[in-house]
């Protein structure tokens, strides 16, 4: 077995531990960077709270709206400020830090400003775009657009008092945000941000940027050359200790870097049945699948972040500091229908300044599979973790396996820290708490989220999405609860696996968690690279798959207000096209003559404009689907046709939008049917 590995090979910073003293920019950007401080309870104390425009219908599990899906443009309030109206997205008592914000929208209109202290002139001022993923203080990767989510990750600490705000509302109109901003405990000093200590911080900073993106090059350059250990870990479910029993006083794990020698298939089953044990001073604290616990879920999807690595040539590397008083011991445990093998490229431990702030790793991963959707309704709330005892919470990977096209991410994250009833963190979508946007399927990585897959086509298949904290971390002293709505536009059946990452006390432990018979019982479940799709659209037909874009059910019930509603509670909506695409429909009649085109369509502010035809020939004029809010339009005559008995293509043109619409094409239809 291989025993203790203190290499000179994998070199490591050991930053300064943080003082007790001021917070201000430069130290929050040390913070940031110390691989240390994320595993010793916060000092000083602060709790982590999000600002967000999640739906204010939204009240309490026990009510109807608890699922409502409106979570665009709403505000503390709005106010005047001089003969300008703001909308107010934060108002937050210091002393605190905002520490992660991200955004979207179709398109960008408004001014943020940002007051500090109770100022009445912003301290920060700019075209939101600019201040959020824009370069109007940095670029990538503390700003930056990842898949149509902009995000920033700049803190910017406040002494007194913060309040963030946009103008413009009617021209901007959707904007979804989150702001993540640590309240610290009364007493503690904080040096507010101006611009100008900003820009005296501008080497600091740049040398931050230039760390975080480097992350692990150091140590996947070595081990890309170095020569690695073969280890067998036979089928059965028996533990292989890959290090042994190390007894090392005042130590830290600070690498494990290592392959599955497997192809294909074989190699797919190998990362989900394969698990990562590790014991800490004679406690299991992990217990993960190894392609979970590295990030990639599914598969090998090479990426990048600031605390796990998957490299192009399948090896996984981890840089999480796991610090222990005594011992450690890291185990392969293989629930697989056959041997693996692992090429083992290092496990490094190194010496750990113990004191009583010092926490324990822990990684602990769940699965449910075949969880029951409904169409545009949030299904239940999932459970990522639960927690008793004293931690922070670092961050998690989850794994979707959709088996449909539609759009399975609207849910939104629920986090309640500290007894809460309501949690602290509600969020505005899925996608939205991974930091993109419009669950947009494209490749992206940063330090602290990533999404190295997403299948397809569209939202189909195995998606992985990853959150990893360092500013944002979140703190709990007595308890702390993770749901994630489940919330899917197609009635289907959808797979969640998650690990949750985060460092707590010795008898800090999750409650309510899956069994470990019901773990080992979903790490041995069979796990395929491609994902076989259907498309279902209640009340449709369709003749193929539209020339571009997406379609897809979409659950009409948070729209409904005010006596509007949609038949079914549902519409097919088509995403993600533009003018000359088509989609082609179905209908059918039993008998011949003249019938009147009857449509019952929906209109909102980025709706297209749309040319129906039948059979090759146009049916009407163009029809204008812009509206400001989004309505169902009731049963409108589109035109007449003669018609034979039999089949009969229905053709769906997008041909154009309104001057005064979002730049996007989108389309709802509720209902399409030939009249006598």
């Amino acid at each position: 077995m291989l025993k203790k590995f203190c290499f000179a090979l994998l070199p490591f910073l050991v930053a300064a531990p943080l003082s007790a003293g001021t917070v201000s920019l430069s130290t929050l950007l040390d913070e940031m960077i110390d691989r240390d401080a994320i595993t010793r309870f916060p000092e000083p104390a602060y709790v982590c709270v999000q600002a967000s425009s999640y739906d204010r219908a939204s009240t309490s599990p026990t009510e109807p709206d608890w699922f409502a899906n409106a979570d665009t443009a709403q505000f503390i309030r709005d106010e005047m400020n001089g003969d300008r109206k703001e909308w107010v997205l934060m108002d937050a008592e210091g002393p605190g830090a905002i520490v992660r914000w991200w955004i979207t929208a179709p398109h960008y209109k408004a001014t943020c400003r940002i007051y500090l202290d109770g100022s009445n002139t912003p301290t920060i001022e700019a075209p939101i775009a600019e201040l959020i993923g824009g370069d109007f203080f940095v670029g990538a990767p503390l700003s930056a657009d990842k898949a149509r989510g902009r995000n920033l990750y700049l803190p910017i600490p406040y002494a007194k008092h913060c309040k963030v705000t946009v103008d413009n509302m009617p021209e901007q109109g959707n904007l979804y945000y989150q702001i993540n901003h640590r309240n610290y405990a009364k007493g503690t000093v904080v040096e507010s941000f101006t611009m100008d200590n900003f820009k005296s911080l501008k080497g600091k900073i740049d040398s931050v940027q230039k760390t975080l993106l480097a992350a692990g090059d150091d140590v996947a350059h070595h081990a890309a050359s170095a020569s690695p250990t073969n280890v067998l870990v036979p089928k059965g479910g028996s533990p292989v200790s890959l290090t042994g029993k190390m007894n090392i006083p005042n130590a830290a794990l600070k690498r494990i870097i290592l392959r599955i020698d497997a192809r294909g298939e074989a190699l797919t089953q190998a990362l989900r049945s394969t698990v990562l044990s590790i014991k800490f001073d004679d406690k299991e604290t992990v217990w993960c699948p190894l392609g979970d616990f590295f990030g990639s879920g599914v598969g090998v999807n090479p990426y990048k972040s600031w605390y796990t690595r998957i490299g192009r040539d399948g090896v996984l590397l981890s840089y999480w500091w796991m610090p222990f008083q005594k011992s450690a011991d890291v185990s392969l445990i293989n629930y697989g229908e056959r041997d693996v093998r692992v090429a083992l490229h290092a496990i490094s431990t190194d010496s750990y300044r113990w004191d009583d702030r010092s926490m324990y790793f822990h990684a602990d991963w769940r699965q449910d599979r075949n969880i029951e959707t409904i169409a545009g309704n949030g299904t239940k709330d999932w459970n990522y973790i639960t927690l008793k005892g004293r931690g922070i919470f670092v961050g998690d990977v989850l794994s979707i396996l959709n088996r449909h096209p539609a759009w399975w991410g609207e849910g939104d994250e629920k986090i309640y820290v500290d007894g809460e009833t309501f949690p602290s963190h509600f969020g505005t979508g899925t996608e939205d708490y991974y930091g993109y946007a419009w669950g947009t399927p494209d490749f992206f990585e940063a330090p602290f989220h990533f999404q190295p897959r997403a299948e397809g086509p569209h939202s189909a298949g195995h998606v992985t999405n990853g959150r990893l904290r360092s500013l944002d971390a979140v703190p709990f002293t007595r308890d702390f609860r993770f749901d994630m709505e489940v919330w899917h536009w197609a009635a289907t059946k959808i797979d969640y696996s998650v690990v949750s990452f985060w460092y707590g006390f010795d008898g800090t432990i999750p409650v309510d968690f899956p069994s470990l018979n019901d773990r080992i019982a979903e790490a041995k479940s069979p796990v395929f690279y491609n994902t076989p799709v259907s498309l279902d659209i209640p009340g449709f037909k369709i003749e193929k798959s539209p020339t571009g874009g997406n379609v897809q059910q979409q659950g009409m019930q948070g729209f409904t207000r005010e006596g509007r509603k949609w038949r079914d509670d549902d519409q097919l909506w088509w995403t993600g096209a533009k003018p000359g695409d088509k989609l082609e429909l179905i209908l059918d009649t039993d008998k011949e003559g003249k019938f009147k085109l009857v449509g019952e369509l929906t209109k909102a502010r980025d709706y297209g404009m749309i040319q129906f035809s039948v059979n090759g020939v146009k049916v009407g004029g163009p029809i204008d689907l812009y509206n400001p809010d989004v309505v169902p339009t009731g049963p409108m005559e589109i035109g007449t046709v003669d018609l034979k008995a039999g089949k009969h293509v229905v053709q769906v043109e997008i041909v154009g939008k309104n001057d005064k619409a979002a730049p996007s094409y989108m389309v709802g239809i509720d209902l399409l049917k030939f009249v006598p």
